[in-house]
């Protein structure tokens, strides 16, 4: 169930993520943090960005991409300048890239079985339901 994040949160994950999230990806997931986004024939659930203003969206949001991407780093060929925004629970990734000191608003698709890394929409918004 997705729910709203403030910005402080934001602020927090791209200080952790060594990079500044893009314009459309901040302002979908200030809006609704998680959730769920259709892409490529499948339902896809959002990571949430760490919310830590109560117990409730602390636990909510235990799935966050910062964990989530230190947990697809560990994958052979997962991109090193990649996050993780979303996974459909069988192992693929939805992820950004970063292009110097911040993150593309391109969202790609990441195959955990062949390493390969495809474009699949020009942004968050594109794929949101």
């Amino acid at each position: 169930m997705p729910f709203s994040l403030a910005e402080n949160y934001i602020l927090d994950a791209e200080v952790a993520l060594g990079g500044k999230l893009p314009v459309r990806y901040r302002s979908w997931i200030a809006r609704s943090n998680g959730g769920e986004v259709e892409a490529q024939h499948d339902t896809w659930q959002v990571h949430p960005l760490e919310d830590r203003t109560d117990r409730k969206r602390l636990t909510r949001s235990a799935n966050h991409v910062v964990r989530e991407t230190e947990l697809a780093r560990k994958w052979p060929a997962f991109p090193a300048d990649a996050i993780a925004i979303a996974s459909n629970g069988a192992g693929d990734l939805l992820v950004l890239q970063r292009q110097a000191s911040a993150f593309a608003e391109v969202v790609y698709l990441w195959s955990h079985e062949s390493g390969e890394l495809v474009p699949i929409a020009e942004s968050i918004d594109d794929i949101a339901i």
